[in-house]
């Protein structure tokens, strides 16, 4: 797609720059805003416009573009005088022969303030869209004419204009929107208030929700954007089957004006809408401003600097006279000048701020002139196939006036293209047969005023009818690419991997073009050329890949391995075909250069390295690369050279070197000799190898050392190194001297530790390493921790040391360093561990807990703190009130919180307190706050039945039953068991009494055991009694006659009575088997069967089959089972069986409870139910009664009834829910009704 071009430049050919002010409230400078979307290529596609992330992508296909621009309208005829532009937000640039247009700065501004960035004035909203290109055009002309903007051929898509007398012809409707049923729609809003922008989108037709996007400026997606000051908003109307889109903008700033635009997509399908935003500021009146000084940048730092220069305003330097210049109201020349003058009025009144001043000249209101020639103006743009017709219409004020038009600033005379129609007032001019060249500016003059507008040619998009072919060639040879369009003098663009081909006059590649054939022409091939080559044009694109290879390489003499003498010349010789081939030279891979010592020479087939004097670094494989091919010439060259050892480079006096003990050695020597010498080290007789593990010698390269991991006294010495290769052998020798450190001091000693402190000694090591002990270091660390800290960065010159700032119970350990002029010695064996301690805190809550008539009981909590040394237990002590002498209660600590006070003599008055003793001693005692007189205190007995006693307690034959049931009560009450009413007999029923609960235990119960047992609680006359009913339960007998009722084809009726023993509980089933009379082997037919007759179906015809029963209930099955003593013979087909006759039984039946209510207790804040069950046909009508007062809509009840189970869940009650309760049931045949005590217990929380 060719670049956008310009019609207006200035007279000298270049384009000319605007400064962009800020956007403001004030009515804006004349301009023109364009926003092209992506072309109909990639709509018809169903591509979908490219997203982005706020910053300024580069896609392959052309972008929509915006460009913003304000000028003057004062052109003049012939082009003399061209309209100076001095709008915002466009800056020019020439490239080439086209031109560009951009945005000055970014291509939409932030919301975020700044006051320095050039914001774009926002254009109004646009007047058509076009929904086959999806472009649009947005114009603002606030003067009477615009001269020719920025524009990009064959890109815009504006409406078409139309004359008068073709009103009455019937007029294409321009497409709806595909999408949007209501866009949204440009507003004004004042600073820092809040304004909602709403799309609507129909969903009858989708299936499923489309997505919108909302941008400012081009490309700004603002949902990246949400925050305080802006909100995006989705709702879906699910009957009207319309999704609303809303965009809020909280607290509005000024930077925030500007063109918006809203953009839905829905698969193959795609709307957008602009809108713009004005964010209005209060005026301020300007007269009295003073506007020389307020736009002025003050580089001296005057107190009267601009209101916009605040680094003049924190300068001080002294001001200058007052300028005697006479007063001049440069906003009245501002107002009436022309915006291309406003930089030179600045200049010539001293004004520097040219952005300020634009700021505030948008800000002051102006007054629009109405034209006194044109009752009627052109449209600011209009657009026409490349081909078609269009029609330029104004309407005169004056039809006398004289009228001209110009394209591009040329006067157009009538010529069977341009058809001149007068029609009334109305001057109409057609232009037939529009081509690109029609693409122009467009002005109309009528005496001394003139209005302007754009004309766009559409093109239509160039096809390519034959694509380019691959080509496979080799270097030198010519290339002809050849491609065929659909249309002669199309523009086209040729590509080589993506990136256009270079067609100067320098370049390798020419274009050439042959009606509707076009040529790429390379005229000498190399290596380079290959690639993948392309022919772009407006409608499509096409591509072939060019592959130049080389000619095939001969060698007719190879390189040779050659040995040379250090020192001695070094000629290197091959010959290959192609003879004008280049090559390189390489020595170990690495490239060779030529120089003063080193001459590389190149003739026809030739190839020559020749090095006068040969030295050690010229040694290794050569190799020789002609230039483009993968093949190579090789040689190895080998120079020798006798050994040496280099001493002089070690710089140590005498060749001895000096290490401190414990420290690695490394001693590197170089050596030389090629080729590499053998190296062996020795320490008197001694050979040192290269495996050894603390001391080990490496040769490697052009150097051996010598590697002593850690030094030690002995290695003190004189070591001989021996070099031996080919050409000779060398000796050399070094001396080693070791110098030593202190040998560590014992382990310190710990004598005093107290809370976060201890006092340590030690004595001086034993060898000082052959140096003055200078000082030591000390060390501490926790015993389960490795990591050591020095506790000293100073020396310590004693023997003694004081650490502090430890935690409290936590095991220490310290240790020393000793310290010559070599350096610090290993540290000493650490102490002995050793636990800062401290005493706990005094017991919290102490308490009374009992008192008696010569014991008092009490009881506390512990320590809040207890610390480290954790806690071995209390000690408690009392004294006589009256006196100061404290006893000891327990002589031995107890760990407990509870002790026992005895041997009190009844009556007297005592205080106590209690002390918590660890191994750091005993902390400070509680005491309690008043005295305690000796004298028992009667409590009434109160039975706590736990909750799963409340209800009937059901255990199994043979298993043991073993219950607790707690009391209070004090002194200590009398307890008596009863069952059924009579006393309980030892031998069958163990019972153990405490303090404060009973047992009863059975260790194997039997049936008999089953009962209500009352438990009686006294104390003096206080009682208090509590039943716990107690069922034992077995397993039942088998039924005590089964009986064949009928039998009738593969079916048998079985009968049977209940078992004679339910076991001491309810029948829950039957389980039913059968047996062939020939095998007798049983199977189950069913089981849980709870009626006592069944009809057994799917009997093999011609079998005869005995049946069994087994009872069951919640033990399980019965140890036996009861048989029919008859057999039941399935008689085969053919038979005929005589049906009795049977009554209807009549199943209607009087409400009966079959289980009733159970009196419960409950606790105040849990839910409760209350559960019975009744029988009734027809289906009863159950009511709920509260000490006889019907239960109706109150919300902490609920009731339920299932399959004749009645329950009431009552809510989180409270002791007042306590009472009688009753469930009745009713229908035709009578009533029925239970009744139960519910009592609600409060929670009391022990201390």
């Amino acid at each position: 797609m060719p670049e956008p071009t310009k019609k207006d430049e200035t007279p000298n050919g270049q384009p000319e720059e605007s400064v962009a002010p800020d956007s403001n409230g004030a009515p804006p400078l004349p301009e023109i805003s364009l926003e092209v979307s992506p072309p109909p290529e990639a709509v018809a596609e169903g591509k979908e416009p490219v997203e982005t992330d706020g910053k300024n992508p580069e896609p392959p296909e052309p972008e929509p573009v915006q460009a913003v621009v304000a000028q003057e309208p004062s052109p003049t005829e012939n082009g003399s005088d061209q309209p100076q532009p001095g709008g915002v937000g466009v800056e020019e640039q020439a490239e080439s022969t086209n031109s560009t247009v951009k945005e000055e700065g970014p291509c939409s501004p932030p919301p975020p303030d700044d006051d320095d960035a050039a914001v774009t004035t926002p254009s109004p909203t646009p007047q058509a869209e076009d929904a086959n290109s999806l472009k649009k055009l947005s114009v603002e002309l606030p003067n009477d004419s615009v001269p020719a903007m920025g524009r990009k051929d064959s890109v815009w898509s504006l409406g078409e204009g139309q004359a008068p007398e073709e009103l009455d012809k019937p007029i294409d409707t321009p497409p709806l929107s595909i999408l949007l049923i209501e866009k949204p729609q440009s507003g004004t809003v004042a600073v820092g208030g809040d304004i909602t922008f709403v799309a609507k989108v129909e969903a009858k037709d989708l299936l499923r929700k489309p997505t919108i996007k909302w941008f400012k400026g081009k490309w700004m997606d603002l949902a990246s954007k949400t925050g305080k000051h802006l909100q995006l908003k989705e709702t879906f109307d699910r009957f009207t089957k319309i999704h609303t889109f809303e965009m809020h903008i909280i607290k509005a700033k000024e930077n925030y004006a500007g063109n918006y635009r809203c953009e839905v997509t829905y698969k193959d399908k795609f709307d957008s809408c602009s809108f713009d935003l004005e964010v209005k500021e209060t005026e301020q009146g300007s007269q009295n401003i003073d506007i020389r000084s307020a736009f002025k940048r003050s580089s001296e730092g005057q107190e009267d600097a601009g209101e916009l220069d605040f680094s003049g305003l924190l300068k001080h330097r002294e001001p200058k006279q007052q300028d005697d210049t006479p007063e001049v109201d440069v906003w009245e020349i501002l107002k009436n000048a022309r915006p291309d003058e406003y930089e030179k009025i600045a200049f010539m009144y001293g004004i520097t701020d040219l952005r300020g001043l634009l700021r505030r000249m948008k800000k002051i209101p102006k007054e629009e002139k109405k034209s006194e020639a044109f009752a009627k103006k052109l449209e600011p743009a209009y657009q026409v196939d490349k081909g078609g017709k269009i029609r330029l219409v104004v309407d005169l004020a004056d039809p006398t006036v004289e009228l001209k038009w110009y394209k591009n600033g040329q006067e157009i005379r009538p010529t069977p293209k341009y058809i001149f129609e007068h029609k009334g007032t109305q001057r109409i001019m057609v232009i037939n047969n529009c081509t690109v060249n029609d693409d122009a500016a467009y002005s109309v003059a009528a005496g001394d005023e003139k209005c302007s507008t754009e004309l766009f040619v559409k093109e239509l998009p160039i096809k390519i009818v034959k694509g380019i072919e691959p080509v496979k060639t080799t270097v030198n040879e010519r290339i002809e690419l050849e491609c065929e369009v659909s249309e002669e003098g199309a523009q086209v663009k040729w590509m080589k991997n993506g990136v256009e081909v270079p067609t100067g006059v320098r370049s390798r590649y020419r274009v050439k073009c042959e009606g509707t054939k076009h040529y790429l022409v390379i005229d000498d091939a190399s290596r380079e050329d290959t690639g993948t080559y392309s022919i772009m044009a407006t409608g499509g694109t096409s591509e072939a890949h060019i592959q130049v290879d080389l000619k095939p390489l001969k060698i007719y003499q190879d390189l040779q391995d050659m040995t040379v003498l250090l020192g001695q010349p070094l000629k290197l010789h091959c010959e290959i075909y192609p003879g004008n081939v280049p090559g390189r030279w390489y020595r170990n891979g690495q490239l060779i250069q030529p120089n003063d010592r080193l001459n590389i020479i190149h003739r026809n087939k030739v190839h020559r390295l020749e090095i006068e004097t040969t030295s050690l670094h010229d040694a290794g494989d050569y190799t020789f690369v002609p230039e483009g091919y993968s093949q190579s010439l090789s040689a190895k060259i080998h120079i020798i050279d006798p050994p040496r050892v280099h001493l002089d480079s070690l710089n140590f006096p005498d060749n001895t070197v000096t290490i401190v003990a414990g420290n690695k050695l490394r001693l590197e020597i170089p050596i030389s000799g090629e080729p590499a010498p053998r190296v062996v080290w020795m320490k008197g007789e001694r050979v040192i190898l290269e495996s050894g593990h603390r001391v080990r010698a490496e040769t490697y390269g052009d150097q051996t050392s010598l590697t002593i991991e850690v030094t030690e006294r002995e290695d003190s010495g004189n070591y001989k190194i021996v070099l031996q290769n080919e050409a000779g052998e060398a000796t050399a020798s070094v001396k080693i001297k070791v110098v030593d450190i202190p040998d560590p001091p014992e382990a310190p000693l710990v004598p005093v530790v107290g809370g976060d402190w201890c006092s340590m000694s030690w004595e001086p090591p034993k060898y000082d390493g052959g140096s003055p002990i200078l000082g030591y270091f000390v060390e501490r660390k926790k015993k389960q921790s490795s990591r050591w800290m020095r506790l000293n960065f100073d020396l310590i010159k004693e023997t003694t040391f004081e650490p502090k700032k430890m935690i409290e119970g936590v095991p220490y350990e310290v240790r020393i360093f000793a310290v010559n002029a070599i350096g610090v010695s290993k540290p000493s064996e650490p102490s002995k561990a050793f636990i800062p301690l401290a005493v706990t805190s005094e017991p919290t809550m102490l308490v009374v807990d009992d008192i008696t008539d010569n014991t008092v009981t009490v009881k506390w909590r512990p320590p809040e703190t207890i610390g480290a040394a954790g806690l071995d237990g209390y000690l408690v002590e009392y004294c006589i009130e009256g006196s100061n002498d404290w006893i000891i209660s327990n002589k031995e600590l107890t760990e407990k919180t509870k002790y026992t006070i005895t041997g009190l003599t009844p009556g007297c008055k005592i205080l106590v307190r209690v002390k918590a003793i660890n191994a750091a001693g005993a902390s400070a005692p509680r005491t309690l706050q008043h005295s305690i007189l000796v004298k028992e205190v009667i409590e009434p007995p109160k039975i706590r039945v736990p909750r799963h006693l409340k209800q009937t307690y059901t255990r199994r034959v043979g298993e043991a039953v073993n219950l607790v049931v707690p009391f209070l009560g004090k002194p200590r009450p009398k307890v008596m068991w009863l069952k059924d009413g009579k006393p309980i007999e030892p031998s069958h029923v163990s019972i153990r009494n405490t303090d404060c609960d009973s047992i009863i235990f059975i260790r194997k119960a039997e049936r008999s055991h089953s009962g209500k047992y009352e438990m009686t609680v006294q104390v003096e006359n206080h009682m208090d009694t509590a039943i716990i009913d107690i069922q034992i339960v077995d397993l039942p007998g088998p039924p005590q006659c089964v009986t064949i009722e009928d039998v009738w084809g593969g079916n048998v009726a079985l009968v049977w009575t209940p078992p004679k023993d339910n076991g001491n509980a309810p029948i829950t089933g039957y389980t039913i088997q059968k047996a062939d009379k020939k095998t007798m082997e049983w199977y189950t037919c069913i089981e849980h069967y709870h009626r006592t007759c069944i009809t057994i179906t799917e009997l093999v015809v011609g079998n005869e089959y005995f049946f069994r029963i087994f009872s069951e209930n919640m033990c399980g099955l019965s140890e036996t089972a009861t048989q029919t003593k008859k057999s039941a013979l399935i008689v085969k087909e053919g038979l005929q069986l005589k049906m009795p006759e049977y009554n209807d039984h009549d199943f209607k039946e009087a409400p009966k409870f079959t289980q009733p209510l159970i009196n419960t207790f409950a606790i105040a804040g849990y839910n409760t139910t209350l559960n019975c069950s009744v029988r009734a046909n027809p289906r009863p009508k159950v009511i709920w009664m509260k000490n006889k007062i019907v239960i109706v809509d109150d919300p902490r009840y609920r009731m339920f009834s299932n399959q004749g189970v009645c329950t009431l869940e009552i809510r989180k009650p409270s002791p007042y829910d306590g009472g009688l309760y009753t469930c009745k049931a009713i229908n035709d045949l009578g009533e029925a009704q239970v009744d139960c005590k519910l009592e609600v217990k409060v929670q009391t929380q022990e201390l």
